[in-house]
């Protein structure tokens, strides 16, 4: 438990000096707000023990959403320690202690599914990220997996993209690479089914024990591939689009799992 109290203590540490940093620059709309979450996520990486392989590269358009597989709270950090990035998170998360702060100066996007009548100011908000220049987000399982395999992608989804295309004046297209993320290795060790539990948080999972669990372990590889990008105008079928997503991260995952990451395409 002592690796558990030191990495906490750290944690704890980095995470109460940055936030303020982080408050005042989102207040003030400073260029730091994108760049402070990615030397806090790479700090909190670090000090967790989690390291990253990325195969390809995230493109140079925008605007750009990223559509990822979702598997643990650590796709968080492994995603903003690679890149500036908004997230599509539950409504739900902007009420936990500490996670839903640090979201919320992460600028991310609230989603209430019981709300539907709130979708278009959902949307609008997406838009405006995007036309601020920040990749967006998009977990496109709509939930966590157990880090296994890849859950169907929503289309609905898709569906907000075009909306928020609509609602978005600046352009005609938006860009939507897919992500995946596969968590290979643990202490050294390919990870194999049997302890994948390690860094898969879903279902009923409480996320207490499964935050010190990782601390205690660390030694964590995780895999990070991007796809090859679809240039999406709104007029293409958004189940089809989802489904190629879909076919691309699963592919890419399936790769990396075995321990032969794919390229992008």
């Amino acid at each position: 438990m002592l690796r558990v109290a030191v990495v906490g203590s750290l944690l704890g540490l980095v995470t109460a000096t940055l936030i303020p940093l982080q408050w005042l620059s989102v207040a003030l709309r400073l260029p730091t707000r994108r760049m402070i979450p990615i030397v806090y996520h790479r700090i909190v990486c670090a000090l967790i023990g989690l390291r990253i392989h990325v195969v390809g590269s995230k493109i140079n358009k925008h605007p750009l959403l990223v559509t990822a597989n979702h598997s643990s709270w650590l796709d968080i950090p492994v995603i903003s320690a690679m890149t500036p990035a908004v997230f599509v998170a539950k409504q739900e998360i902007a009420s936990w202690p500490l996670f839903g702060l640090l979201a919320k100066l992460q600028r991310s996007v609230f989603v209430d599914r019981t709300r539907r009548h709130k979708t278009a100011d959902v949307n609008a908000e997406i838009a405006q990220r995007l036309a601020e220049g920040d990749p967006v987000i998009l977990f496109g399982e709509g939930t966590a997996s157990d880090g296994n395999r890849i859950l169907p992608f929503r289309s609905a989804l898709i569906g907000a993209a075009r909306d928020a295309l609509a609602n978005a004046e600046h352009t005609g297209q938006v860009f939507i690479q897919p992500l995946s993320l596969a968590y290979t290795r643990l202490q050294g060790v390919p990870m194999g089914r049997q302890f994948r539990p390690v860094t898969a948080w879903h279902g009923g999972v409480r996320l207490g024990p499964h935050f010190i669990e990782v601390l205690r372990q660390g030694g964590i590889d995780v895999t990070a591939s991007w796809g090859e990008p679809i240039a999406y105008d709104g007029e293409i079928d958004r189940k089809a689009v989802a489904k190629e997503l879909e076919t691309s991260v699963r592919r890419l995952t399936v790769a990396a799992l075995r321990g032969s990451p794919a390229q992008a395409g």
